[in-house]
């Protein structure tokens, strides 16, 4: 059942790997009960924007639907990266949206109340900047009423925006929602707190997670900006000075923390750029732990959890969550994974047996 910020918490499964490859089936509203005191999580606050737009193409007249995916210029609500879609909508799936109309710089686009023009087009005929003409609070308030959240065949029924914002958004700035905070509510915080576990936030401009092109899917995620409060490194070096964990509440959270961290290996506080992808090899430097939704080999979410375990446990953890019927995209199950330690040989076998149960 999807509620106001995502599934119900008594419905919902979750799926954890600790650090020596260990798994156990949950159900999520025992995330409460988990983590030890002085351990630190750290969820993404950004609130998801309108990002979806229906409209024209002015020269020939041809319906489209813009689905802005990046910003040129953190908090410039005029230009935007975007990708572009034809005739359709959400509910066929984004492999097979048709093509847009030919697109060429200075096209003009009618979205609604807003006029927009194709500022350069970005080696894929479905990739584009975009800039929309007007006063910066006429764009922000026609986004308001024209725009809707971005979303997938899997959930036919339209969204609203509330659906897709968390229990803790506070800035309006994410493409798509930072999803794996629909796992929190105030009762699981609650319950953090009494535990003496420490909880923070960080705003991180998540992406869009699919275009339904697989050359263009794999460009992303684009460059993001973040922003990390003092307070948030403050309670990092708080915990580490204590031996506690720290726990990102997704991969938003993830990208930011690791890109914020200095040549000396502290967390910097202030504003950055998220830049390319975290994969197999990438030396995590902050992040323990992460809680996330379930994800497929090859999206670049799949891709960052590379970073926390090998290829051989991240399948068993893929057919776990199949056997299980684990539900996928943004509304559905999670998965809590340790960075996983080098297992001595003989523990190859007890992983392999649990498994396989």
């Amino acid at each position: 059942m999807i509620v106001a910020n995502g599934p119900d918490q008594g419905e919902a499964r979750l799926l954890t790997v600790d650090e020596h490859g260990r798994i156990r089936h949950l159900p999520r509203r025992a995330l409460g009960l988990l983590f030890s005191p002085g351990d630190l999580v750290i969820a993404n606050d950004a609130a998801t924007l309108p990002a979806s737009l229906y409209g024209s193409h002015a020269a020939s007249g041809k319906p489209i639907e813009i689905r802005l995916a990046a910003w040129v210029a953190a908090g410039d609500p005029t230009r935007f990266i975007a990708v572009v879609f034809g005739a359709g909508d959400h509910r066929t799936r984004t492999e097979d949206r048709l093509a847009p109309p030919p697109l060429r710089p200075a096209d003009r686009l009618v979205l609604g109340p807003l006029a927009a023009v194709v500022e350069r087009l970005l080696d894929h005929p479905r990739l584009l900047v975009l800039r929309f003409t007007g006063a910066r609070a006429d764009v922000i308030a026609g986004l308001a009423r024209h725009g809707r959240p971005i979303q997938y065949a899997h959930v036919p029924e339209p969204l609203a925006l509330w659906d897709v914002w968390t229990a803790i958004t506070a800035d309006p700035v994410a493409f798509e929602a930072p999803s794996a905070g629909f796992s929190l509510d105030w009762r699981i915080l609650a319950a953090w707190r009494r535990r003496g576990i420490g909880f923070a936030t960080l705003t991180h401009a998540a992406g869009i997670s699919s275009t339904g092109d697989a050359m263009l899917d794999r460009r992303f995620p684009l460059d993001e900006p973040y922003r990390i409060p003092a307070t948030t490194v403050a309670a990092i070096d708080k915990a580490r000075a204590a031996g506690g964990r720290v726990i990102a509440i997704g991969t938003s959270v993830v990208r930011a923390l690791e890109s914020a961290r200095a040549g000396s290996g502290s967390i910097m506080a202030g504003e950055g750029m998220a830049r390319g992808r975290i994969e197999q090899g990438t030396r995590l430097r902050v992040a323990d732990a992460i809680l996330t939704g379930v994800h497929q080999p090859g999206e670049s979410h799949f891709e960052l959890l590379r970073a926390f375990a090998d290829d051989i446990m991240l399948d068993r953890i893929s057919m776990m969550a199949e056997a299980w019927d684990y539900r996928a995209h943004e509304f559905g199950d999670s998965m809590l994974i340790a960075r996983q330690s080098r297992l001595p040989a003989e523990d190859h076998d007890l992983v392999t047996s649990i498994a396989s149960k």
